[in-house]
């Protein structure tokens, strides 16, 4: 059995997230009180009681999720003996999922990790003022169809496909006023469109100054080769090299992130099995969408975690 671990993205997050972990395992509690001092905030104390508004605020949401994913492994490594090195092929984790699959891996180190990810949720939510931006989910549509579609509704404005999440899911991002159009040109195609309740328009043209921001952000941690190679979102293929992490992170912010095919690469490359280490299923649930034939397993809870063992040892 060949194996991957993938990393939820934003609209995974829940409160109480992490904090059965953090009760029952030692390794969890230690990363929470490691991201909560590098942030000098008790984002733990959001996390785990709320409120959800406060919560799904970008800039606490990014390191949030990536603090339970890597809660997570790090259980796993004390609780079931995994050795990321030794265990699994390749990481992969959805937009900010990809810190964490980076974190997981010792490219970053987990303060790191919280502060690029708590500066990457300040950076995209200052980059468009609240309201002129926009993010849809066109459900029933391929890529191609998507982008001519986003093409179309754009008339001088941004409109631009932010992910290619598979099972016939994309979400375009870009100015309000275009993604409306886009979802009233789908509606016409008989194409389900839906407005995203977002704070941004993330993964478009728009997020520049972002993905500026990130670049002088990076510049300045330890960026060490990961002990697993990492399916990049922005060219859905592996990468090891720091350098080219560093420059694909910061192209991450403004492209596309492309799930649909980061799975494929991982089913191409014989992966058999993903576990998705963190809050929710959702990349469960896209995976069976995706690649019928690669069995998922979410790992989020202390029930969770007793599967996986009992899994290891059958």
């Amino acid at each position: 059995m060949t194996v991957a671990f993938t990393f939820p993205g934003q609209g995974s997050q829940a409160v109480g997230m992490g904090k059965a972990l953090a009760e029952q395992f030692p390794a969890a509690k230690a990363v929470f009180d490691e991201v909560d001092s590098a942030l000098s905030q008790k984002l733990s104390q959001i996390m785990w009681e709320g409120p959800q508004e406060t919560l799904t605020l970008t800039e606490n949401a990014q390191p949030a999720l990536m603090a339970v994913s890597v809660a997570v492994v790090k259980v796993l490594e004390a609780e079931a003996g995994l050795d990321l090195a030794r265990d699994v092929k390749f990481v992969a984790g959805h937009s900010l999922g990809e810190y964490s699959a980076l974190a997981a891996a010792g490219t970053f180190s987990i303060s790191d990790a919280a502060k690029l990810l708590k500066i990457r949720g300040q950076a995209m939510q200052k980059a468009v003022p609240v309201g002129t931006g926009a993010m849809a989910a066109l459900l029933g549509v391929e890529l191609e169809a998507a982008k001519a579609l986003a093409a179309e509704a754009a008339q001088g404005e941004v409109c631009d496909v932010a992910n290619d999440n598979g099972g016939g899911q994309v979400v375009v991002s870009g100015n309000k006023a275009a993604v409306e159009r886009a979802a009233e040109i789908a509606k016409g195609k008989s194409i389900r469109a839906m407005m995203l309740p977002v704070s941004a328009p993330f993964h478009c043209a728009l997020m520049q100054p972002a993905a500026d921001a990130m670049r002088e952000a990076l510049s300045k941690v330890q960026v060490n080769a990961p002990k697993v190679p990492v399916v990049a979102n922005v060219t859905a293929s592996a990468v090891s090299d720091p350098k080219e992490i560093v420059d694909l992170l910061v192209r991450q912010v403004t492209g596309t992130v492309r799930w649909r095919e980061c799975v494929q690469y991982l089913a191409a490359n014989g992966v058999t099995r993903i576990v998705e280490a963190g809050s929710g299923k959702v990349l469960t649930g896209l995976l069976k969408r995706i690649a019928k034939e690669v069995s998922g397993q979410p790992v989020g809870t202390p029930d969770d975690v007793a599967a996986y063992k009992a899994a290891k040892a059958g």
